[in-house]
């Protein structure tokens, strides 16, 4: 089968004799950061919609979950067996209407269940409905978690009104640390809780904050490369262009649809 010969290629590689030295050298805390652009690069594909990509890149991600199986076969923690038993359990259990006798007779529902699945299964073991959203999220998705989490126990604003009128208070209370004596900490810290009243009015409208963020650097990116484009055909850069110039352009490249 493949995956066998993919997690024979991981033992080779970590073989103390014969194997690479960059992969021996390798941690779980060294691996955690491949791991996490392989999955960026997954969505990266999904997103240009290119399935040979994504192929690829469905490859680099399973090769770092057999890595950092491989080390904890090494440690004597678990397999990669373990992992793919673990969570065909999970998938079992948290899908009773499948592989039981419950019956969910919609995507919304079945959402709720899941959601209802995990809410019970962190009772049994934590303290906090906090206590397994992940640190090393990127901030943007681990805030929009927290929020769901909270709302989750009843710690929600009544209505999106609630929600929007807080984005205008950290708006005001952003504008009024701008206005005296400059505090680069209290500054940071407004506008990290005027971020964290967007990502809450994004839960509320269903939608993901690290999605939307990402559609808007593309649309920059488009718009800008646009203005070096029509600079470009002027003769000029636009280090050599004005900014009154340079948002003619970008407007231009707006109308264009860009």
């Amino acid at each position: 089968m493949p995956i066998e010969r993919l997690l024979t290629i991981m033992s080779r590689l970590r073989d103390p004799k014969g194997g690479c030295p960059w992969d021996l050298e390798q941690t779980f805390k060294t691996i955690a950061p491949y791991t996490i652009e392989e999955a960026y690069e997954v969505a990266d594909a999904i997103e240009r919609e290119d399935l040979e990509d994504l192929r690829t890149e469905l490859g680099d991600l399973l090769f770092q979950v057999v890595f950092h199986a491989q080390m904890a076969r090494e440690q004597g923690a678990f397999s990669f067996d373990d992992v793919v038993e673990a969570i065909c359990d999970k998938m079992e259990r948290r899908h009773p209407h499948v592989f039981g006798s419950e019956r969910i007779d919609s995507a919304q529902e079945q959402t709720v269940a899941w959601d209802e699945h995990k809410r019970r299964e962190r009772a049994a073991t934590r303290e906090s409905v906090l206590d397994d959203v992940p640190l090393a999220l990127p901030a943007l998705t681990r805030a929009e978690k927290l929020g769901k989490r909270a709302a989750s126990v009843g710690f929600e604003w009544p209505d999106m009104q609630g929600a929007l009128d807080k984005v205008a208070e950290e708006i005001a209370e952003l504008r009024s640390e701008l206005s005296g004596e400059p505090d680069r900490a209290a500054i940071a810290n407004e506008i990290g809780d005027l971020l964290f009243s967007l990502v809450n009015v994004c839960r509320y409208l269903k939608i993901d904050p690290e999605t939307s963020l990402r559609h808007a650097n593309a649309k920059f990116e488009r718009r800008f490369r646009y203005v070096e484009s029509r600079l470009k055909e002027q003769g000029r850069t636009p280090e050599q262009a004005t900014l009154e110039e340079m948002d003619a352009l970008w407007e231009e490249g707006k109308r264009g649809r860009l």
